[in-house]
């Protein structure tokens, strides 16, 4: 019975490099086989997930051994944290390791959705010349505004006020006095959303962030702002959002999480049909290069904690 389990996509040359001398189990498919999976805990010391893998009741009683659980990411709501301390189960996410890639991800998706020239290419080869029709805005003079002031958003900021953009953000968690106020401003939520002509956020889904920006939120945005969201699903009321830009109240919006993941055909079925939104399948802090330190921090840990050094 393998030692280490790993339900989802990795790196699989970082379980060689570090996690070597033990029986691991890598299955990325496994996540969607709930009994293989809890067949191969039963005798697992470790485990290894992304989002989609529920690290709560069930799972957590198929696996009695259990001591660690890795995951390939920072967001932590899918596991019950509560559970894992009750049984003594260590827990380390990939604390900084996809900080550039989300914050290049918010980046790009700004400049497609206030550009809006990037889907021509089916006019153009056919012989249509729309030039009128995509005359887009810039980035440089806009304003980005930031729910939450975290690592991420503070990598984001750099990157927006390299650009020319002017940068604003929320986060009643980051004390008034912390430095990195010096560069951006710093807003109540409700000056954010009336001033931002990009609005992304940054963090994690709770009872206090869920549907935080729902109708209200929304109709209180700058008409033609752009709204992104690759921190999680549920922060954004999606029915709200479709509403918003159906009427065209907002310029665009792109979603890389989604309130159920992953989205099927009768659920996509509500986002088709709208120009001005940008999805992605929950992607925005995966590239080569992040997926290769995210997948090495978090089989490193694993490993330190097996060895007893965790």
């Amino acid at each position: 019975m393998p030692t280490v389990v790993v339900t989802e996509f990795m790196d699989a040359q970082a379980l060689d490099a570090h996690l070597s001398d033990v029986d691991v189990l890598y299955d990325p498919a496994l996540v969607d086989r709930p009994a293989d999976l809890a067949a191969a805990l039963a005798d697992a010391r470790a485990l290894i997930v992304r989002n989609r893998t529920q690290v709560r009741g069930p799972l957590l009683a198929a696996a009695p051994r259990l001591e660690v659980v890795g995951r390939l990411g920072v967001g932590l709501d899918n596991i019950d944290l509560d559970a894992c301390q009750a049984r003594g189960i260590a827990v380390y996410p990939a604390t900084g390791a996809n900080d550039l890639a989300v914050a290049e991800y918010v980046i790009v998706a700004a400049m497609l959705l206030l550009r809006g020239a990037f889907n021509a290419t089916g006019a153009v080869v056919s012989g249509t010349w729309p030039r009128d029709r995509l005359i887009g805005r810039e980035l440089a003079g806009k304003r980005l505004g930031l729910v939450g002031f975290g690592a991420i958003a503070r990598a984001t900021a750099v990157r927006a006020a390299a650009l020319g953009m002017d940068v604003s953000a929320h986060d009643p968690f980051v004390a008034e006095d912390d430095p990195a106020w010096r560069t951006v401003e710093r807003l109540s939520l409700d000056s954010l959303l009336a001033e931002a002509d990009v609005l992304s956020l940054h963090v994690p889904l709770t009872s206090g962030t869920c549907h935080l920006i729902g109708a209200d939120a929304l109709a209180r945005m700058r008409p033609g702002a752009i709204l992104i969201n690759a921190a999680r699903g549920g922060v954004v009321d999606e029915a709200a959002l479709i509403a918003a830009l159906k009427a065209n109240r907002l310029g665009g919006a792109a979603l890389d999480v989604f309130e159920r993941e992953p989205v099927d055909a009768a659920a996509g079925v509500a986002f088709a049909d709208l120009p001005n939104l940008l999805l992605t399948p929950h992607v925005a802090g995966v590239t080569l290069e992040s997926n290769e330190r995210v997948s090495a921090v978090t089989a490193a840990a694993v490993a330190r904690h097996l060895r007893g050094e965790g």
